[in-house]
């Protein structure tokens, strides 16, 4: 059971480094917080979306993508939803006053909760991000190595691990270079605004895609 290749594995893997590379509303929201409010905050968002990942793994695994795939209605059910809460996100940081004081500090600090269920939101609410698990794990299910869903399951969860190798240092480089530059509020209004702009630019993208 799960006998594959090298070759399987180096391809899997080179696909999933590249994958979680490439900049999603995910990525954007993980180094927002943590440009705005530190590493460690940066770290719970990013729990918070891997959470979100997961539950597309799981969902691809047991078939579930699958009606996002085929079902226009479910697919722009939650591409709605989700459209709609990536543009609430940039609506948000656009009227935020840019305080980066240590008081203001403490109150993100105080709120990880809300900030691992945003990033959580972020993930779960993508629907592309259903579809394209589903068609990037199945490329990976070999016959004879053992059931599809746990096939599916093991290399999703890889996926995972892949994101852990590359995401924590990312939010490390974000956190320092952003303390550099934390403490003024004109220059908290202008990331504010940033951040806004690429939250509300992603919803809009997200609105006019398709499941094509």
């Amino acid at each position: 059971m799960f006998d594959y290749s090298m070759a399987h594995w180096l391809a899997f893997f080179a696909a999933a480094f590249l994958l979680n590379l490439s900049p999603g509303p995910d990525m954007v929201y993980i180094l927002g917080q943590t440009a705005r409010n530190g590493t460690r905050t940066g770290f719970v968002a990013m729990f918070g979306v891997w959470s979100g990942a997961f539950m597309h793994v799981a969902f691809a695994a047991l078939g579930l993508s699958a009606v996002l795939a085929t079902s226009a209605v479910a697919f722009s059910i939650v591409k709605w939803i989700g459209a709609a809460y990536l543009l609430w996100l940039g609506i948000q940081a656009w009227r935020s006053s840019g305080d980066t004081a240590p008081s203001a500090r403490d109150r993100a600090t105080g709120s990880r909760v809300s900030i691992m269920r945003q990033g959580f939101l972020v993930a779960v609410l993508n629907p592309k991000m259903a579809v394209f698990f589903l068609a990037f794990l199945p490329q990976f299910v070999v016959f004879g190595t053992g059931p599809a869903s746990a096939q599916l399951f093991l290399h999703g969860s890889l996926v995972m691990v892949a994101a852990a190798v590359i995401e924590p240092p990312l939010v490390f480089i974000a956190g320092r270079l952003a303390g550099r530059f934390r403490g003024s509020p004109r220059l908290g209004r202008c990331m504010d605004r940033a951040l806004g702009s690429v939250f509300i630019a992603l919803g809009v993208d997200l609105a006019l895609s398709t499941r094509g």
